[in-house]
C-alpha cells in the first residue's frame, strides 16, 4: 500500500516548507519482513532553478538503510540530535525504515554500536550489499528498486527473536501512554526490571528508554506546533505528562533548538 502523505510521518519539521520542496511516499513491506521493517520510503525532489533545501528531521528510534545515486548506500543508526539533510537539483533516495529493534538481527550486534553513525552498506552486508546498491540505483522505477531491496532482505530474514516482542511492547506503551515520563514507570508497567529494560534498549533499539520517551513526546509537541500559533502550551504540556509548562518548554527548546512559540511562528510563516 502506498502512502504519499508526508504529514503522516512525525518528525519532519516545518512540514509546510517540506511539502513545497519534496515528496515522500511510503510502501508497506512484505509479510515476511513485518517483524523487522516498518516501511520502505521514496524521497523525490526537483529543485532545478531553485535554491537548495535544508530539511531537519526529529528522528525516530529506527535504523535506516538508504540508496542514492550520488553516494554509496549506507546504514544510518539512530541520530540522537536533529538530522539535517540538504537536497538540490533533482534526485531520489530510496530507503528502508526498520522497526525499533528490527535491525538488531541483521546487524548481529548491539544497535548502540551504530548510534549517531552512518556506515557503508558493505560493512554489514559485505559485497552483496554493493551489488544490491548497484541494482537499486540502476532501477528505472521506485517499485523495481523496492522489489530488489525486499528480495535481498527476505533472503536474509533472521529467525524470530523473542526480544523483539519485548521491544515492540515497550515502544507501544511509550507511544500510547503520554503520562509515562520515567524509565521506572515504564519498567513497572511492563513488569520488567529497570536494568534489563535499559540493557534491552541499548542492545536492540540503540538508545535508552529515557531518550525514546522524551523523543516521542517531542514528536507530538512538534506536530502540534506545526499547526499554527494559537496554541495552549500549558494544556499541551499537561497532555504530554509534564508537571508544568516550564519543564516542557525547556525540553522542547533543548531538542528542537528554539522555543515552542518561536517554532510555531516559523511554521506559520512558512520558514
Amino acid at each position: 500500500m502506498t502512502d504519499p502523505d508526508i504529514d503522516g510521518t512525525r518528525g519532519i519539521l516545518h512540514t509546510r516548507t517540506a511539502r513545497e520542496n519534496f515528496t515522500l511516499v511510503r510502501e508497506a513491506p512484505a509479510e515476511a519482513l513485518t517483524p523487522f521493517v516498518d516501511y520502505f520510503w521514496i524521497l523525490d525532489w526537483d529543485l532545478r532553478g531553485r535554491d537548495p533545501h535544508r530539511q531537519q528531521i526529529l528522528t525516530h528510534p529506527s535504523v535506516h538503510l538508504t540508496f542514492a545515486t550520488d553516494r554509496q548506500a549506507r546504514i544510518t543508526g539512530i541520530v540522537t540530535g536533529l538530522f539535517t539533510e540538504q537536497i538540490e537539483g533533482v534526485g531520489r533516495v530510496v530507503g528502508v525504515r526498520f522497526r525499533p529493534g528490527g535491525f538488531r538481527p541483521f546487524l548481529g550486534g548491539p544497535v548502540s554500536s551504530i548510534t549517531d553513525r552512518a556506515l557503508p552498506v558493505t560493512e554489514v552486508f559485505g559485497l552483496a550489499g554493493r551489488d544490491l546498491d548497484d541494482r537499486v540505483t540502476a532501477a528505472a522505477e521506485p517499485a523495481e528498486a523496492i522489489a530488489a531491496i525486499e528480495d535481498f532482505l527476505v533472503a536474509r530474514a533472521p529467525e524470530p527473536d523473542p526480544a523483539l516482542a519485548e521491544v515492540a511492547a515497550a515502544i507501544e506503551r511509550i507511544t500510547t501512554d503520554p503520562t509515562i515520563l520515567r524509565v521506572g514507570e515504564l519498567a513497572a508497567l511492563l513488569d520488567i526490571g529497570t536494568r534489563r529494560l535499559q540493557r534491552l534498549f541499548n542492545d536492540y533499539v540503540g538508545a535508552g528508554p529515557k531518550w525514546v520517551i522524551r523523543r516521542c513526546r517531542m514528536h507530538e509537541a512538534a506536530h502540534l506546533a506545526d499547526g499554527g500559533t494559537d496554541i495552549d502550551w500549558a494544556a499541551i504540556a499537561a497532555d504530554l505528562g509534564y508537571a508544568d509548562q516550564a519543564h516542557f518548554t525547556r525540553d522542547f527548546t533543548a531538542t528542537i533548538g528554539t522555543s515552542p512559540a518561536q517554532y510555531a511562528k516559523c511554521c506559520a510563516d512558512g520558514r
